[in-house]
């Protein structure tokens, strides 16, 4: 036992800075260092996230995955690609992952790409007023608020524009023109306030890009965004006008999804070819709003959260048809579900805990001589 005065020495040293003091001292500096980290981390852009040094991915723990995956009644497939190379992919039920899927709202963001895509070819402007793509809707009387709406408002689902979506989605699509319904809804907030999520924001994106460059948004989807990703694109609906349909209903296969994940993790350059300029890709992945329902940012037709703590942005269609992209494990993860089926957010929270609590750990440990994951380039989209 300690007596009364060694036991005043230690106290005395320990207060004037002895071993045990320095030692809580360095590991509070260090505490601190940890969550200043942290915070640099969460400021920085996605793609600037400080990029994890592990390679592959344990396959032992992306075996359980899959396991849980297969018990999913809805889900279709699912695909595991990092550095590049899908490591894993598993088509549970439907089509192959080379089969088109409809993507839903998925396709939101690959027209946020095509409307990059026009900007830079100096077709439109990203602060452009869409009032005058539509003056033969618009009439004198219109809500003057109308004529501040730009592209990017949109892009963004911050037009004030009533939800073409939700409830409100079965009497838009029953029109006799989905464009000029869209146009004339009464406006509930103020252009780039309030997020409304509505794909009649997008449908008039598709309208405005068609005006714009004088072709079809299918004809300019497949000759500049998909066939330098050598990637074959069928044609979708179209409104009764002929305008394809904007932000939905695009039809992609799970490996063109993927390789347009990468495209975006890469800065929008495919095999070397910027194909996206790099600074639309940058602007839409910017937090411009956050979702209502989620509380996640959103910016140009993508949304922007994290994964178990990495910088995520991802790509999100109706039923569970997501592109997940993690830029600092260099990870893309696809899912394709059956989306003919009432809105049910259990499955979307079970495909996100695949991807929290499996793919993205399984993804840090990496893969080791015990655990090796076999892989392959990105093959053919189908």
């Amino acid at each position: 036992m300690m007596g009364a005065g060694a036991l005043a020495m230690a106290i005395m040293a320990s207060a004037c800075g002895g071993p045990l003091a320095e030692r809580s001292s360095e590991a509070a500096d260090q505490a601190e260092e940890r969550v200043a980290d942290a915070r640099v981390e969460a400021r920085r852009h996605p793609l600037d996230a400080r990029l994890v040094e592990t390679r592959g991915i344990d396959s032992v723990a992306i075996d359980q995955v899959y396991a849980r995956a297969a018990e999913l009644p809805r889900l279709r497939c699912l695909l595991v690609a990092r550095h590049g190379e899908i490591l894993r992919e598993r088509c549970f039920r439907g089509p192959g992952p080379a089969s088109p899927a409809n993507v839903k709202s998925v396709s939101k963001s690959i027209m946020s790409a095509l409307i990059g895509i026009a900007v830079a070819e100096g077709e439109l402007k990203v602060d452009q007023p869409v009032a005058p793509f539509f003056s033969e809707y618009l009439g004198a009387d219109e809500d003057p608020r109308k004529r501040a709406i730009t592209v990017g408002n949109l892009l963004s689902m911050q037009s004030g524009l009533e939800r073409t979506s939700g409830g409100g989605y079965g009497r838009w699509v029953a029109s006799p023109n989905w464009v000029r319904y869209a146009i004339t809804r009464p406006m509930v907030t103020e252009p780039g306030g309030q997020m409304l999520y509505s794909t009649g924001n997008t449908h008039l994106l598709s309208a405005i890009l068609t005006e714009a460059t004088g072709r079809s948004t299918f004809a300019y989807a497949r000759d500049r965004l998909f066939a330098p990703m050598d990637v074959r694109l069928p044609a979708w609906t179209t409104d009764p006008q002929g305008i394809y349909f904007g932000g939905n209903e695009m039809r992609v296969t799970p490996r063109a999804m993927v390789r347009f994940g990468e495209l975006y993790r890469n800065g929008g350059r495919h095999e070397g070819r910027q194909i996206v300029p790099e600074a639309w890709v940058r602007a839409s992945l910017e937090p411009r709003t956050r979702s209502p329902w989620s509380g996640e940012s959103y910016g140009y037709g993508w949304f922007v959260s994290e994964a178990a703590g990495h910088p995520m942005f991802y790509a999100w269609g109706y039923g569970g048809q997501f592109i997940f992209v993690v830029p600092d494990l260099e990870l893309t993860v696809v899912t394709t579900s059956d989306s003919e089926v009432e809105r049910e957010r259990g499955h979307l929270e079970a495909i996100r805990d695949l991807l929290r609590q499996g793919i993205v750990p399984a993804a840090e440990t990496g893969a080791t001589a015990s655990n090796l994951a076999t892989s392959r380039p990105i093959g053919p989209t189908g």
